[in-house]
């Protein structure tokens, strides 16, 4: 039986393949992530993606998910392990937080529809 990280990486990808976003409350929702704090397990899942994400050279799942509280961006989780990683060097919030996060949406989107799911996006980043 599947748990509720096998679902989130799923609804990652799936999110990804339709070129979209998806809001931390709509993955716990969607993931069946039970209570109490809901959002926090799903943010502290998604860093765990990044790192092994980015640790296989894949695209960034954990972009696709976003803050209904910020506009479209994600929580500063988000940026604090991408700067962790090296991947990011500037702030959680601004302009500059803006743009890095549309790029890597853009490149988790694109590699997504390239139909290299398994090649690109691991299995789950639960290892």
């Amino acid at each position: 039986m599947k748990n509720w990280q096998d679902h989130l990486s799923e609804a990652l990808v799936e999110t990804a393949c339709r070129g979209t976003t998806i809001t931390y409350r709509a993955l716990a929702d969607r993931c069946g992530v039970p209570p109490p704090r809901r959002i926090h397990a799903v943010t502290n899942a998604l860093e765990t993606m990044i790192r092994a994400d980015h640790a296989a050279g894949h695209a960034l799942r954990a972009a696709v998910a976003v803050s209904r509280a910020r506009n479209g961006l994600p929580g500063p989780g988000f940026f604090q392990v991408c700067r962790e990683i090296g991947r990011y060097f500037g702030p959680d919030l601004g302009p500059q937080a803006e743009l890095f996060h549309r790029l890597e949406c853009a490149h988790t989107h694109k590699t997504a529809n390239q139909d290299m799911l398994p090649e690109v996006f691991g299995t789950d980043g639960f290892d």
